[in-house]
């Protein structure tokens, strides 16, 4: 009978492909038979250290140039697919298999990183090497906790609650006995990681946005609250980000997503290189003209309405270019080489978080989540929301509407559906499918699952 392997096999599989590959000397990775994989001598010195922790940032810029905008994009209605793989097709449609390969894809990708945060966290602190410099030994350990933390919270609000694998896979034998935890305490563990992350981290400089720093863990841990519906706690967090003289909105709308990019927009962006490339305009550009793409991913009529008005969408009118007759997304601008980055979160986020987190808390701040509101809408040159006579149910849709019109083609908008409970009504989708499936693989293989699926699977 062929053997199936879940996602937990499958990470031990890439965490041992991966670090096979950044053998570059000696014995990086002593291989056993794959029924009993023994890694504790793959990490030995800074060197390796520093290289499984480079390979989590390399996991996690290809989750987000591919996994993440398939899942986060597609499904909403910014963006339609006019390719033909029926991954994608099924995406558009909302009609989610449990066989879908970029589903899979997605759910096995985020274990896999786990996998590597799980033996940096584990074998790092290990390591004796005076090569280390002050405090590089904890920062690498903290990227890890960070990284395993981020990798959990895309499972959970993709899947609901998930199985807590928390330990490095040594041997194939061992895994099982994880049962499924609740969508509270899969979050739990989230905040958990990111508070390691944050003891662990150095403080910040002034100048980086590409690696983590301990304002891109304030920042996603705001993002956490306002899922797990703490509003006190993240306008809180949010707070702390937006006091940073280091991230400012920049005036010229198009500026963050142009080159040379890292603007003091970003708090936390994936750079891209000749030798490392980023997102591809390919799929988003028109098929004729110069550069020619396959133009699958095309911007809906009524999201190219919206950011053409100038009263809504404003400068925002910079996301859509024109080619002849084809209205396309300008946000991934570059083709070869593609140099375009992973955009992960920037301090626009973290002003809409403060202002929904002010206006939902149970003491609002009606004032302040305007006054948040209009500075992402004046930066925008759109118009202002009115202080006067103010309709707090009014208020928060609008705040809700400039999510959408700010982060139209970044990896949120099908998310933030679901955290709304706006899934049914603006999309059709019943609430029982407002969770991906588990891919039938994990069900069918993994007993800790005992062959149940999210409902509606």
């Amino acid at each position: 009978m062929k053997k199936r392997f879940n996602k937990l096999q499958w990470g031990l599989l890439f965490t041992v492909s991966l670090s096979a590959g950044l053998q570059s000397c000696e014995k990086f990775l002593d291989l056993k038979p794959t029924n009993a994989l023994l890694a504790e001598n793959a990490i030995y010195d800074a060197k390796t250290a520093k290289a499984l922790v480079n390979s989590a940032y390399s996991r996690f810029k290809n989750y987000n140039l591919g996994s993440a905008i398939n899942l986060a994009v597609l499904p909403g209605d910014n963006v339609f697919f006019a390719g033909s793989q029926s991954q994608n097709i099924e995406l558009d449609n909302r009609a989610f298999t449990v066989t879908n390969s970029a589903i899979v894809s997605a759910y096995s990708e985020n274990y896999a990183l786990i996998n590597v945060a799980n033996w940096a966290i584990a074998e790092i602190p290990k390591v004796q090497d005076a090569t280390f410099l002050s405090g590089e030994q904890d920062k690498l350990v903290g990227e890890a906790y960070f990284f395993r933390a981020i990798a959990y919270f895309n499972l959970v609000r993709s899947w609901g609650g998930v199985q807590l694998q928390l330990n490095p896979t040594k041997d194939l034998t061992t895994l099982g006995a994880i049962k499924r935890s609740s969508v509270e305490d899969s979050y739990k563990q989230v905040l958990a990681d990111l508070d390691k992350a944050e003891a662990l981290l150095p403080a910040d400089d002034a100048v980086t946005r590409n690696r983590v720093q301990r304002a891109t863990v304030k920042a996603i841990r705001a993002k956490l609250y306002l899922y797990t519906k703490q509003f006190d706690l993240a306008e809180k967090e949010a707070d702390a980000v937006i006091q940073l003289p280091k991230y400012s909105l920049v005036e010229n709308y198009a500026q963050f997503f142009t080159l040379p990019f890292l603007s003091s927009e970003s708090i936390f962006e994936l750079s891209a290189t000749t030798n490392n490339p980023g997102m591809s305009g390919t799929i988003w550009f028109p098929a004729s003209g110069t550069p020619r793409g396959s133009y699958e991913f095309r911007p809906t009529n009524q999201i190219v309405n919206l950011l053409n008005d100038p009263k809504k969408g404003g400068a925002r009118k910079n996301l859509l270019a024109t080619r002849g007759a084809d209205v396309y997304v300008n946000i991934y601008n570059t083709a070869s080489p593609n140099l375009n980055p992973a955009f992960v979160i920037r301090i626009a986020d973290i002003y809409l978080i403060r202002a929904e987190a002010r206006l939902r808390k149970s003491n609002p701040n009606i004032a302040g989540a305007i006054a948040d509101l209009n500075r992402i809408r004046g930066r925008a040159e759109a118009d202002l929301y009115p202080t006067t006579a103010v309709h707090t149910e009014a208020l928060l849709q609008a705040i809700w509407e400039e999510r959408r019109l700010e982060f139209p083609f970044e990896a949120d908008r099908w998310y933030d559906l679901v955290r709304t409970e706006q899934a049914e009504k603006l999309l059709g989708v019943s609430r029982n499918f407002w969770l991906f499936p588990i891919p039938q693989a994990d069900v069918l293989s993994d007993p800790d699952l005992n062959g149940i699926n999210n409902p509606g699977y």
